[in-house]
């Protein structure tokens, strides 16, 4: 059965397959693109906040994907939870910063103090703003506001809905097009999570060895495949940015998510109460890909 694989608005998917990656590793596979990062519908409660994000879409079944990606901090508590399957072998790690509008008065990260600050609800930016801010901030002055999804969050943004977001990869990229500063960095690690019951851990190795001969070609001549990012631009941004000053984005590391990081995680996300408390949560050697 060919994987399905639901890229994650970067660049090393295109360049594979352009390149023919793929089908030099024996890789049958297609394409799933739904939705904005994942998330085909959202909707604004009372509050005018989005409650779901990208930990919400793993239990939804991912749209029929068979490997995907999100923060490690979602991904690890989804493959806790039987959601899937985590990769350890790899994983990435995005740009992001918390940006504000060029006329805010916000110049430095305790200025962020009481700053309500668009996030996505359990998901990357979620996450690392919290993690970006919690050695900046005092108890109590962090002020979330959960915007969605991050081409939701960009639109949000850049119409001043709120006076910060955080923001990464290709949102973050059009945000600065328009002027909007950076105030703090909130790079964060990105995990691979196996979901379809009939995804193997030989075809998740193929088509990581695909994405790692991406990865060497845009680190080598990245100005050739910029020209993918205007797929994850949203289409009325498209004609007022231009994706050759972009950065090349997320990046695939080659690295074990090892059981230390994996253990320090979900240390970290119970310390904060990040997620409710769930019973009979996966180990680490029941949850990584066999």
């Amino acid at each position: 059965m060919a994987l399905k694989i639901m890229p994650h608005g970067r660049l090393q998917e295109w360049v594979a397959e352009e390149k023919g990656y793929f089908t030099a590793e024996g890789l049958e596979y297609s394409f799933i693109v739904n939705g904005d990062y994942g998330m085909s519908s959202v909707q604004r409660d009372e509050a005018g906040e989005i409650k779901t994000g990208a930990f919400e879409t793993f239990g939804a079944g991912r749209s029929g994907a068979d490997v995907s990606c999100a923060c490690h901090w979602a991904t690890n508590t989804a493959a806790r939870e039987r959601s899937g399957h985590l990769v350890t072998t790899a994983y990435s790690v995005a740009p992001g910063a918390i940006v504000v509008p060029p006329e805010s008065p916000v110049r430095r990260a305790e200025d962020l103090a009481g700053v309500p600050i668009g996030v996505g609800y359990h998901s990357g930016s979620h996450f690392a703003t919290v993690q970006a801010l919690e050695s900046v901030l005092a108890p109590g002055e962090l002020n979330l506001t959960f915007q969605g999804p991050p081409n939701e969050r960009l639109d949000a943004l850049l119409e001043r809905q709120v006076p910060a977001a955080t923001a990464w990869g290709v949102p973050l990229y059009v945000a600065e097009a328009f002027g909007f500063r950076k105030v703090v960095d909130a790079t964060f690690m990105i995990g691979f999570l196996v979901t379809g019951a009939d995804a193997t851990k030989a075809d998740v190795d193929k088509y990581l060895a695909a994405l790692r001969r991406a990865q060497a070609e845009i680190d080598l001549r990245p100005e050739l495949y910029k020209h993918y990012h205007l797929r994850s631009v949203p289409e009325k941004y498209r004609d007022q940015v231009d994706v050759r000053g972009f950065g090349t984005g997320e990046r695939i590391v080659f690295l074990p998510y090892t059981r230390e990081v994996f253990t320090e995680t979900q240390q970290w996300i119970e310390s904060h109460q990040l997620f409710d408390g769930a019973s009979a949560l996966a180990g680490y050697d029941e949850v990584a890909i066999t």
